[in-house]
């Protein structure tokens, strides 16, 4: 895929939506931190379902430890390895805490030292609360990037690095949402709605539907304008 295609997706996509951000639901970074966390093999569905009362009992590091890990799984047991997500949850407001003052550090580096946290994560936190121009390669994104051509890569890393090095700039701090929404709408893995994608004419993919062709009512309608 060339320059000018690319360029003409991203085009596409800001003007269908000029300001996308996550499905999860947050109001400051550590609440986004720690749906990031639980939203691992989950939908966005369900972790906003138990940060709804989990953010109410514990809105801050310290409170949340004050749950425990006990008292943070009874909030997301519904989820997907809740268990472990409750520790993971549990031992990194206690980093928090002792490493940062209760912050949510604004560095890959620290982000990922933390339990529970890749580089997913940290790209999500970095990009979504801190307005890095980062890309969080997950399922969504890996498939997106492959499947239209945007970005081959056999790997997340491999892909992330390559959608770096071609988003046009200016559309970099949005690209991973309008990337996750794209796949998780449109593009999406068993069956891709190739007719109703906005950026049928532009893609790559060797097995896409044809687009549908104007109805003639459509086509007298606009003969007779």
């Amino acid at each position: 895929m060339n320059r000018l295609r690319r360029q003409a997706i991203f085009e596409h996509w800001q003007a269908a939506n000029p300001q996308p951000t996550t499905e999860l639901h947050w109001h400051n970074p550590f609440e986004l931190l720690i749906a990031v966390i639980l939203s691992a093999q989950a939908t966005d569905r369900s972790v906003n379902r138990a940060t709804r009362t989990l953010f109410a009992a514990a809105p801050n590091p310290q409170s949340m430890l004050a749950l425990g890990e006990e008292g943070i799984a009874a909030h997301i047991r519904h989820i997907g390895l809740y268990r472990s997500k409750a520790k993971h949850v549990a031992k990194t407001c206690t980093k928090l805490l002792a490493d940062h003052g209760g912050e949510v550090p604004a560095t890959r580096e620290a982000l990922e030292a933390l339990p529970g946290v890749g580089r997913k994560t940290a790209n999500v936190v970095l990009n979504t609360a801190f307005g890095e121009p980062s890309v969080a390669v997950d399922t969504h994104i890996f498939r997106v990037a492959n499947r239209t051509g945007l970005a081959p890569g056999k790997t997340p890393l491999e892909v992330e690095r390559r959608l770096l090095r071609v988003i046009p700039r200016p559309y970099l701090k949005y690209a991973h949402h309008w990337m996750i929404l794209h796949g998780r709408y449109v593009c999406k893995a068993r069956k891709p709605d190739c007719p109703a994608c906005g950026i049928h004419a532009l893609c790559d993919y060797p097995l896409k539907t044809p687009a549908p062709e104007p109805s003639l009512h459509a086509s007298s309608q606009t003969d007779a304008l």
